[in-house]
């Protein structure tokens, strides 16, 4: 067994908190976050298994002026007016299902309407709603945005091992007393993100994720989403 790791209840307990304190920050303080931290967030965060060691995260960091500049070109393109019967957006994969199902449907309604209330904005708000959407292109005013991407030529268990490096640095971020809000929205605007960073035809755009500091006063960073209890999900057979 490995034992770099203490196995003391502190250290179970600082693991737990971490976990359970991440939530998903939709408001930040301007408060820079140092260069350096971020890549040790990161280096931290790399140390997520993945078969074979293939290790297929790619990290674009964006801050100061490279940040502004991508958020501005994306929100032009959000904001522009559309015909009524033009194509939507693709995205640079398919995150959510075709079809929606019990309970996932329901479970997203929820979460959509809870951050709503907490807003102010009632049902039929679209313009309202459209524009706490707009706010994701914009990293939450987080002072640091970071785009990811996969080499296109792999395959499922990569997306896997992709989830634990992401995982990996919101609980990183975390520990240092830092928040995060992990983004697909990003994915519909992977033309402009690719033309705007360079990033290879190789490479698909996986999301984009907010990085800062947690502004306090802001009522959204208020939302608390629920869990399904551990019966819901869990199956405990011993015979």
């Amino acid at each position: 067994m490995n034992k770099q790791v203490s196995e003391t209840p502190s250290a179970q307990q600082a693991v737990d908190s971490v976990i359970l304190s991440r939530r998903s920050i939709r408001a930040f303080l301007p408060t820079p976050v140092a260069q350096d931290e971020i890549a040790r967030i990161l280096e931290v965060a790399a140390r997520a298994p993945s078969g074979a060691n293939m290790q297929p995260w790619k990290v674009y960091v964006l801050s100061g002026e490279a940040r502004l500049r991508l958020s501005r070109r994306i929100l032009a393109a959000y904001d522009a007016p559309k015909a009524p019967d033009a194509p939507a957006r693709t995205a640079s994969y398919t995150y959510y299902p075709r079809q929606w199902t019990a309970p996932f449907i329901e479970r997203r309604r929820k979460i959509g309407l809870d951050l709503y209330q907490l807003l102010g904005l009632e049902r039929g708000d679209t313009a309202g709603m459209a524009a706490q959407h707009g706010r994701n292109f914009q990293f939450f005013d987080a002072p640091v945005g970071l785009i990811f991407t996969i080499e296109r030529v792999l395959e499922q268990g990569s997306w896997l091992d992709y989830g634990m490096f992401l995982q990996n640095i919101m609980l990183a971020a975390r520990a240092r007393g830092l928040d995060t809000c992990p983004q697909a929205a990003f994915i519909h605007y992977h033309d402009i993100i690719r033309d705007e960073l360079g990033i290879p035809a190789s490479e698909m755009v996986v999301c984009g994720m907010a990085l800062g500091y947690a502004d306090p006063d802001k009522i959204e960073n208020r939302l608390s989403t629920e869990r399904e209890p551990l019966a819901g999900f869990v199956k405990f057979m011993d015979k």
